[in-house]
């Protein structure tokens, strides 16, 4: 067997630290040994998987929701970044799958050895956040999917009683193995493939003006209403705690880590499962936009009641102001369907948001079991964290869907896509500094290029997201202690991006603050004391 580089030394200690795993130390896909180099199907089919269940978090009910808003305030036009959004979401995933695949341990893991306590801490508070911010919109999304196909019968509040017992079909699911539960999600992609293939067939978009839309960078005539969905679309498609959860679930196949080949293998046939299950979520996203941009763009409430008036259909109501422009969401986006395109289109509407909210339901699960071993060292078993998550999420879902009316449910969505916009820096910065970090990567360390690339994008795509939460903030009416809360808050905030930025600084080998007492106290953690804390830990069972 090669020996590893030198320059790998340092990752010793992470390959033996590597077996302990609550869902894959028992459980490894076997790579098929070939005689041949080079690529291989066989290889590649058993690699498939961890990509699949990373694009899922780019087709949540957050994400089709942002697809129906940008049909119907920009048209096609915005198209073309939802593509651009995809390519910068692969380049990170990319980033956090070599991360696993070189060091064994997940993003999570890696936090807990390259940050002190407190900002660790931290970290994982925001990881949750985004974990039950994302498992809200999988609630929200079956609420309304059952409320549809039920022919509003199961009230929405009841629908989200109802995911509770479908998360837990799934831990029974997860007890037939991982290959099992990665065909059955694999399912589910193909469901809502196939569903909202349909309504792109039968609503019939002019397919020169989705390909214009999609390649051709154009924002003609754009108002402040389709920048800040263009920035939405952008918060919506990349999610915080998608890198934590890629980087881990990439542990799950049997490789040689300390044979530099085969992580270069093991990476290359990442790469192109991920950009083949991101290709085939791009796809389903552009069927989304598509549909409401052909039926939906410039269209008032008063042009839906006629459509509902001309067919005779009594599928739902609008009681908005009918010479406004539609404010479109997954339920009202369902009526339009139903009334344009017959029943059929809505029922096979509500099983493709239905398929949405189910297939993120585990892998909300997956990444916060994943965030907590990480983070905390504690190990929980999956029901204990099921049931945690889903409790949390399900609470202020509960009240909205009882107390208030489904408006407000859906316009939840957009909130929650805020929210995650604001965790983003937590999973981008951390990300880019360990695999920018050659004590850690060894020779699979960030090049000049990919750290230079990598560094701009999370510039630009932080700047974005939050421009895009500062807009939604100024356009509600605050009462002035909670504009006060919300500055506190702000400036909690950017200083602890600093914070981060100083160790990715440091980790990409800036040399200059890494002298200085309170930077040696407060932000680095020396790799060999690393080791040693973590020794301890393992010897008194912590």
């Amino acid at each position: 067997m090669e020996e590893p580089k030198k320059e790998n030394k340092h990752l010793d200690h992470y390959y033996e630290d590597s077996e302990i795993d609550t869902y894959f130390s028992n459980n490894k896909v076997k790579i098929p040994v070939t005689e041949k180099s080079g690529f291989n199907f066989r290889k590649l089919w058993a690699f498939t998987g961890p990509g699949f269940l990373m694009s899922i978090a780019y087709l949540d009910p957050g994400n089709i929701e942002s697809d129906l808003q940008s049909g119907t305030v920009g048209n096609y036009r915005l198209l073309w970044v939802l593509f651009g959004a995809t390519v910068l979401g692969f380049i990170m995933q990319s980033l956090a799958t070599k991360l696993g695949v070189v060091t064994g341990l997940h993003l999570a893991e890696m936090c807990h050895r390259q940050y002190k306590r407190i900002p660790r801490l931290i970290l994982w508070v925001m990881v949750e956040i985004a974990v039950i911010g994302s498992d809200m919109q999988e609630v929200i999304g079956t609420a309304i999917a059952i409320y549809l196909l039920s022919n509003k019968i199961v009230p929405l509040w009841a629908g989200c009683l109802i995911t509770i017992i479908d998360t837990f079909t799934f831990l029974f699911l997860d007890k037939y193995g991982l290959r099992k539960l990665e065909m059955f999600f694999g399912l589910l992609i193909t469901v809502m493939g196939i569903t909202f293939g349909y309504e792109y067939v039968v609503s019939g978009p002019n397919s020169m003006d989705v390909v214009k839309g999609l390649f051709i960078p154009m924002c003609k005539d754009c108002d402040s209403k389709v920048l800040l969905q263009a920035v939405g679309v952008i918060g919506a498609v990349i999610m915080p705690h998608n890198l934590y959860l890629h980087s881990a679930l990439v542990k799950s196949r049997d490789i040689d880590r300390k044979n530099p080949e085969r992580l270069k293998e093991a990476n290359m046939y990442y790469y192109i499962e991920s950009a083949i299950a991101l290709i085939c979520s791009l796809i389903i996203n552009i069927f989304v936009v598509s549909v409401f941009a052909f039926g939906l763009f410039q269209k008032t409430n008063g042009d839906i009641v006629s459509i509902i008036e001309y067919n005779n259909n009594h599928l739902g109501n609008i009681s908005e102001q009918l010479n406004e422009y539609v404010d479109a969401d997954i339920y009202k986006g369902g009526i339009f369907l139903g009334c344009a395109y017959g029943v059929a289109a809505l029922y096979i509407w509500a099983v493709g948001i239905l398929a949405a909210g189910q297939s993120s339901t585990m892998t909300g699960t997956y990444a916060g079991q994943f965030a907590m071993e990480g983070f905390l060292n504690l190990r929980w078993s999956k029901w204990k964290r099921v049931l945690f998550t889903r409790s949390l999420a399900m609470v202020p879902t509960f009240c909205t869907a009882f107390f208030s009316n489904l408006s407000d449910l859906t316009s939840l969505n957009d909130y929650l896509n805020a929210v995650m916009s604001l965790q983003l820096p937590f999973a981008l910065i951390p990300t880019i500094a360990f695999t920018s970090n050659p004590k850690i990567m060894g020779s699979f360390t960030n090049g000049i290029i990919i750290k230079i690339i990598s560094l701009m994008l999370s510039v630009v795509i932080v700047v974005i997201n939050i421009y895009f939460v500062v807009e939604k903030l100024l356009n509600l009416s605050l009462q002035l202690y909670i504009v006060s809360i919300i500055y506190i808050l702000a400036v909690c905030y950017f200083i602890f991006i600093m914070y981060l930025v100083i160790h990715l600084y440091i980790a990409m080998g800036g040399t200059w603050m890494s002298d200085h007492p309170a930077i040696a106290k407060f932000v680095i953690v020396p790799l060999g004391q690393q080791i040693i804390d973590t020794e301890k830990k393992e010897q008194n069972g912590v």
